[in-house]
């Protein structure tokens, strides 16, 4: 379980939290614990803690390919009292910070949860709204960054794309077309996405083919469905990381992830820090992966 400890920082600022919310302590209180003396220390002890990790996951075996379920902005805006369109502005900046990290550690393929096709039908349409602009400034925003394109990373979105509005359309296709010559990372979100529906568009294909005469019923297999995925050019996850203390898939990468390893952290994803992923990556490195054994 030491493995699973979240860091000092994290322990406090929850803490504070939980009694600021039933009145337990005073707002001087919370003005002295969030004073920059007591967060420069924890934010050195955290940093201490990540450099420690860090030196750990380099003597093993990091996954090849990381996926995320990016969970919790608008509990981040509650806890946070902002609003949740500021929460959800803050989880894009930490997909940011997150892509660096990966880039950091060398893990060649990152994939990320953005959208769900129940969040379409679900979500208020003034929210829908405000995350379909982020998307695009997002979106052109990766296109841009220098880092990008000196480590070579390439950007592709998959899912029911034709159900997003144009101008997300437009912003992906300026991603995809100006990162396209790269091949040394490939991150790709999950937009207008859901796993059924993947599977569902996967074996509507097989069974066009097979009325066209050009696939034998014989022939149709596991890796048939899987030529005709939304991800066809990346490899399985090895890992995916779930935040927000939700312990359940929420139809994401159904097909891919038969023997991924799984890690749910309780932390919201605005405050997802670099010793979250670390400690993800060392309950990865200490799994023995038995692939059905």
């Amino acid at each position: 379980m030491g493995r699973m400890r979240k860091s000092l920082g994290r322990r406090i600022d929850g803490l504070a939290k939980w009694f600021l919310r039933f009145k337990l302590i005073s707002v001087p209180a919370r003005t002295i614990a969030n004073s920059s003396y007591a967060w420069s220390f924890i934010s050195r002890t955290d940093r201490i803690r990540a450099n420690r990790l860090r030196d750990r996951l380099k003597q093993g075996e990091l996954p090849e390919h990381v996926s995320i379920i990016m969970d919790g902005n608008r509990r981040f805006a509650w806890g946070s009292n902002i609003e949740r369109d500021l929460g959800h502005r803050h989880g894009k900046e930490k997909l940011k910070e997150v892509m660096n990290w990966i880039l950091d550690l060398e893990i060649p393929y990152l994939t990320v949860y953005a959208l769900s096709t129940e969040n379409m039908r679900e979500r208020p349409e003034d929210e829908l709204e405000s995350l379909y602009d982020l998307y695009v400034a997002g979106l052109d925003e990766i296109a841009a960054d220098p880092r990008i394109h000196s480590r070579g990373v390439k950007v592709q979105a998959v899912g029911r794309l034709e159900s997003l509005p144009s101008r997300v359309r437009e912003a992906i296709d300026r991603a995809e077309n100006r990162t396209a010559g790269h091949s040394n990372f490939l991150f790709t979100v999950c937009l207008a996405y859901g796993g059924r529906e993947e599977i569902v568009d996967a074996v509507r294909e097989v069974a066009a083919d097979h009325a066209k005469g050009e696939l034998s019923l014989e022939s149709i297999d596991s890796a048939q469905i899987s030529a005709r995925m939304y991800t066809t050019d990346l490899p399985d996850p090895d890992l995916v990381i779930r935040t927000s203390g939700e312990e359940r898939i929420s139809n994401f990468l159904l097909w891919q992830i038969a023997y991924s390893e799984l890690h749910f952290t309780d932390v919201h994803w605005p405050s997802f820090s670099k010793t979250d992923l670390y400690e993800a990556l060392e309950s990865y490195q200490n799994r023995r992966r038995r692939y059905g054994e």
